[in-house]
């Protein structure tokens, strides 16, 4: 990506923050999202600092308390998170809305007395109301009902909007949020219960090639629409924004297109090579009959998604057969 922003008419914009020399901390380097702006900022020939559970437990606020006021950093990226599939936040609750609230509070207020120049928290677009008009804009929020399937991992993302939010109000930080779409690539989990879509189809897909299967199912009606970013796509709009957003409001961050879960299993099917049929079970639930970002904002400021979903597909697909994900 340029490092020359312009936004929607062509202007070049005015870079408010330079990540240039900082010490920055990407808080959950391991996973996938954290693992995405380690290699971003190491394009940029930049070494961020991380940590590992041993070294700093986000859930215990003494761990992270001690950790910050060892190394300093100057901006953080809060990109840990402990997250699942719908099956995952069904089974597990209070594990979504306990460690998630932890972690945020935790980096949030050690940012706030170590000094950060610069947070970025990074939540997930099921902050939304289930029925949001679409596409959703950021105005939407906590106007409605949150979808039943993940409203533990939502309540906590929409917790961690506010806190950054209210250091911004009472302390002046300069802490902003940034909320992806459906994310996948490079470093997902795949576990067979507990991923999110893409990640989920793609081992299923494999493995159904593998063993000579005529059908793989899909749980639902497959007519819900989705919208997926690749990661990488992520990592370069959270460097983008810590550069070029200021702003109280947290920004919504996709590709301004979406697919129907059928599309996308058949598009699965293509870049796996598996040939039989797919079968639907609709007795399984669909989740949000519709989930588009509106990313106007996001877009204003420079920034868009450049990695087409068939590419990112084959990215991931080749990730996965190379043992790169988790849960294996």
């Amino acid at each position: 990506m340029s490092r020359i922003a312009r936004n929607v008419t062509g202007e070049i914009m005015n870079k408010l923050f330079d990540l240039s020399g900082k010490r920055i901390y990407v808080a959950g380097h391991r996973g996938m999202v954290g693992g995405a702006v380690v290699r971003a900022l190491e394009a940029r020939g930049m070494v961020p600092l991380t940590a590992t559970r041993a070294e700093a437990d986000l859930e215990r606020q003494a761990d992270v308390e001690r950790w910050f006021a060892a190394n300093t950093p100057e901006v953080v990226v809060l990109a840990a998170a402990h997250v699942g599939g719908i099956l995952a936040n069904s089974a597990f609750p209070r594990d979504f809305i306990y460690k998630n609230m932890m972690i945020a509070a935790n980096v949030v207020e050690a940012a706030y007395r170590n000094g950060v120049q610069k947070l970025v928290f990074l939540g997930s677009s099921c902050i939304y109301p289930k029925f949001a008009p679409q596409p959703i804009t950021e105005e939407v929020l906590l106007t409605g009902s949150l979808e039943p399937t993940n409203e533990w991992y939502a309540i906590a993302k929409i917790a961690g909007i506010k806190l950054a939010q209210s250091y911004r109000r009472q302390f002046g930080a300069d802490f902003i949020s940034l909320m992806p779409t459906n994310l996948y690539g490079t470093g997902d989990n795949y576990h067979p219960e507990h991923s999110h879509v893409i990640a989920a189809l793609l081992r299923r897909f494999h493995e159904a090639k593998e063993a000579g299967a005529k059908e793989v199912v899909i749980w639902g009606t497959g007519t819900p629409c989705r919208e997926f970013l690749f990661v990488d796509d992520l990592a370069e709009a959270t460097l983008h924004s810590l550069e070029y957003y200021s702003g109280e409001s947290h920004l919504n961050c996709g590709t301004g297109v979406d697919v129907t879960i059928a599309e996308l299993a058949r598009e699965i099917a293509r870049v796996t090579g598996f040939t039989g049929d797919l079968v639907f079970d609709t007795s399984k639930p669909d989740g949000t009959p519709r989930k588009l970002l509106d990313v106007s904002k996001l877009k204003a400021l420079g920034w868009q998604a450049k990695t087409e979903l068939r590419a990112g597909l084959e990215v991931a697909y080749r990730d996965f057969l190379a043992g790169g994900g988790r849960n294996l």
